[in-house]
């Protein structure tokens, strides 16, 4: 049987891309990596201090005292391990891959839990996305974008947006029909019936899909190093090149009071919502 040339048309494809686009996509990826550097800016004006205390006071007032006393002394050992530089390079990456993630996930979800044809075209794609092995994302950031940060949130952003498309799907199509035939019956339109009645309801399950999408962000973080992102991978991924067992734990430990923090603060946020 002849091989079908799967992998000649896909090479194909991206040459037309990069032949058509490759200039606008170059002169968008750097500007978008002066945004990155000008957001690392802001939150590295504040002192580490007042940042902790920041997170601690969004802990304490969405969980209680143990997630904040976790937080200060989780957040105080990367400051003392003196990765607080590379804690805000990562912060950056997660929260603006996640933020665009949800960005686009919200809507198209929204569109998929209320249309039955776009939830079966956009099912299979998400699956796709989710079991495609993450690794394979790096080459076709490298090759649009260059080496940067904009390459590593692009690669981000399609392993991390299925959970959010997926559950605000769910979320919408799990909305009883009894409270849409009432509102209905109440002369609601579906505008009206989306923003009061089903989104409210759809709320807890969005915000475990924003819980998963942050968490598959943050688990990006080395992989990305390989392709010039900075923060807590690239010292993890510097470490493995090294054989230095200490560095990658440090880094590694950052990471995971890091994906603690968010996993938490994002999980409580979601119980209130409910």
């Amino acid at each position: 049987m002849a091989k079908f040339p799967l992998g000649d048309l896909i090479n194909q494809a991206v040459a037309w891309i990069m032949t058509t686009w490759g200039d606008p996509l170059s002169a968008f990826s750097k500007n978008f990596d002066k945004f990155i550097v000008g957001f690392h800016h802001i939150l590295a004006i504040l002192p580490w201090w007042l940042f902790i205390i920041i997170i601690v006071i969004l802990a304490l007032k969405t969980s209680g005292w143990k997630l904040a006393l976790g937080s200060a002394i989780g957040l105080l050992i990367i400051y003392n391990l003196e990765l607080w530089p590379d804690f805000l390079d990562t912060v950056v990456l997660v929260l603006v891959s996640a933020f665009i993630s949800v960005l686009f996930g919200i809507p198209l979800g929204i569109i998929a839990g209320k249309s039955k044809g776009f939830h079966r075209i956009v099912t299979p794609v998400l699956d796709v996305m989710q079991t495609m092995p993450s690794f394979v994302y790096l080459i076709p950031a490298l090759m649009f974008f260059g080496l940067g940060n904009f390459a590593a949130i692009f690669a981000t952003i399609i392993f991390a947006m299925p959970p959010v498309i997926k559950l605000t799907d769910l979320g919408i199509r799990q909305v009883p029909v009894d409270l849409i035939e009432v509102g209905e019956a109440f002369g609601s339109n579906p505008w009206q019936l989306l923003f009061n009645i089903q989104l409210p309801i759809a709320l807890p399950t969005i915000m475990a899909g924003l819980n998963q999408t942050m968490m598959l962000s943050l688990s990006m973080v080395v992989i990305t190093a390989m392709i010039g992102a900075g923060g807590l991978g690239a010292g993890v991924l510097y470490a493995i090149s090294q054989m230095n067992i200490g560095m990658g734990f440090e880094n590694g430990i950052a990471v995971v009071i890091l994906a603690i923090i968010l996993d938490r603060l994002t999980q409580s946020i979601a119980h209130s919502k409910k």
